[in-house]
């Protein structure tokens, strides 16, 4: 490919990362700072840039992995093996940290979906947020019990409307930590995975303000004092969704720090509660998370295998209600691990992308979208919360 040419691919290319907007007189440096960050990470000869001028004269800076080095580590976008591709570090918490962002900085740089930043403080600080969810994630640990809910009553309490609160003057961190991660307090408290998902997220959120951005922690401290953010509302205020059913994300690209939801193919057995799906969170390195058993996270064959047999698990009680006996799930999911045959046919029939809302027809357990948080930096914040 002559330099013209990839000029041009380089131009059209959806994908990667862009600092959009940049001051014309400023491309050059913040082309140079960039890859001094890159350097960091050993990518700087991994990743190609290009300037691209826009009507208001602002420039902006693009940024992807090479195509060589994307056939490589991310062939076909397939970002599930980048950490063993990428190569292992020394195992300590200061190594890994260093590995899970260089595993970040790929994965962004060799999506198919562009991702956007106001400039290179946001694009970094988006970068330690991700890595804080992560890390959070793995330390995560629920006690199983889907339709329960408690927290830490040090930290939290409960009123009918704002849902669990902050007592005043308990800091969010602390709290966030206490209920998400058994250490902090010798417990494992009840609550569902997709409040433990906006746990994780809001703590690694408030990780960065605390070191960036104290005044929005303070806002957020007050917020929690008063209300809790949750659901459909806590997605409109935090999350950022990418892909759809229309233009589905690769089945095998995660970037860590994503929030993403694993469907039940299966019309019956999605009737019980809790097992309409899965929410979990892309921790990097493969591996999805556990909530239940965090010593065993999942790979997206595993989580796959065990969604196929939550059909098999479901039952009638006494009461004419629907619910699920674990331990047939794991004695099926056992069976079919060991056995390869039967293995590739239910992968076969589940890495597929899920069908359309209400419909149960051949699709998979695999969603077309994943979530990411908005844009916390100082200068450039994105994030609005609510008045309560």
């Amino acid at each position: 490919m002559n330099c013209s040419t990839a000029w041009l691919a380089l131009q059209t290319l959806e994908g990667g990362i862009e600092l959009s907007r940049t001051p014309a007189d400023q491309a050059d440096r913040w082309g140079a700072q960039l890859s001094a960050d890159l350097r960091e990470w050993g990518l700087e000869s991994a990743v190609q840039t290009l300037s691209v001028p826009l009507e208001d004269g602002t420039v902006a800076l693009k940024a992807s992995l090479r195509p060589e080095f994307q056939q490589t580590h991310m062939p076909g976008h397939n970002s599930l093996n980048l950490r063993r591709s990428l190569g292992a570090v020394n195992p300590s918490a200061e190594n890994e940290a260093w590995a899970l962002e260089r595993e970040i900085w790929v994965a962004l740089l060799g999506s198919p979906h562009r991702f956007v930043f106001h400039d290179l403080a946001s694009l970094k600080s988006h970068v330690r947020v991700r890595r804080n969810m992560a890390l959070a994630a793995r330390l995560t640990a629920l006690a199983f019990k889907t339709e329960a809910a408690e927290r830490p009553e040090a930290d939290w309490h409960y009123e009918e409307e704002p849902g669990f609160i902050l007592h005043h003057g308990r800091p969010l961190i602390n709290a966030l930590i206490a209920a998400t991660q058994p250490e902090a307090t010798g417990k494992l408290y009840d609550f569902s995975c997709y409040r433990a998902t906006e746990y994780v997220i809001l703590l690694g959120i408030a990780q960065e303000l605390q070191a960036h951005h104290p005044a929005l922690l303070d806002e957020l401290q007050q917020l929690n004092e008063r209300h809790a953010v949750r659901s459909g509302q806590f997605h409109e205020v935090f999350l950022i969704e990418y892909g759809s059913m229309e233009v589905p994300l690769p089945a095998r690209f995660y970037v860590p720090g994503d929030r993403l939801w694993f469907r039940n193919p299966d019309e019956r057995s999605s009737d019980v509660t809790g097992y309409e799906g899965s929410w979990v969170m892309y921790m990097g390195g493969g591996l999805f998370s556990n909530f239940w058993k965090r010593e065993a996270p999942f790979t997206l064959e595993s989580k796959a295998i065990e969604i196929f047999h939550w059909k098999d698990g479901v039952y009638t009680d006494a009461h004419g209600e629907l619910q699920m006996d674990e331990s047939v799930v794991e004695r099926l999911v056992a069976q079919t691990q060991a056995n390869p045959e039967a293995r590739a046919r239910v992968l076969e029939r589940m890495l597929r992308m899920r069908d359309p809302k209400g419909v149960y027809a051949e699709g998979g357990c695999i969603d077309t979208t994943r979530e990411y948080p908005k844009n916390v930096s100082r200068e450039h914040c994105d994030l609005v919360l609510p008045r309560f």
